[in-house]
């Protein structure tokens, strides 16, 4: 199953170590197979309000997600990011081959029933 690093970036400054930071993080990805799927704007918002850009990296799964935010080539850049721009970043596993929606919808209970 997929698995996603997930940023939403509320201010972005192009600060000289926001530049290197992009030279230097595909090859902290390449080792766990995580590519770039989503990078930043242009974004059209169709509801609500969004401010900011979002990234979304994915990975493999869980496990390859995970072991590179926490590897130490990737730890020896996050500074260069978090120093200039302010955001969220999560790991969220995505849905395999053949998610059903509905399915997921049949295990929810209603309103009127109690929540675990």
């Amino acid at each position: 199953m997929p698995a996603f690093g997930f940023a939403h970036l509320r201010s972005r400054r192009h600060h000289s170590d926001i530049i290197e930071y992009l030279e230097r993080i595909q090859a902290t990805l390449d080792p766990f197979a995580g590519r770039f799927v989503i990078h930043g704007p242009p974004t059209e918002v169709l509801e609500g309000h969004w401010p900011g850009s979002m990234v979304l990296i994915g990975f493999p799964g869980p496990a390859e997600a995970r072991a590179w935010y926490d590897s130490a080539a990737y730890q020896d850049i996050l500074r260069l990011r978090t120093d200039h721009i302010e955001g969220d970043v999560l790991l969220i596993d995505g849905v395999g081959p053949g998610y059903d929606p509905a399915e997921r919808a049949r295990g929810l209970p209603t309103e009127s029933e109690p929540r675990e």
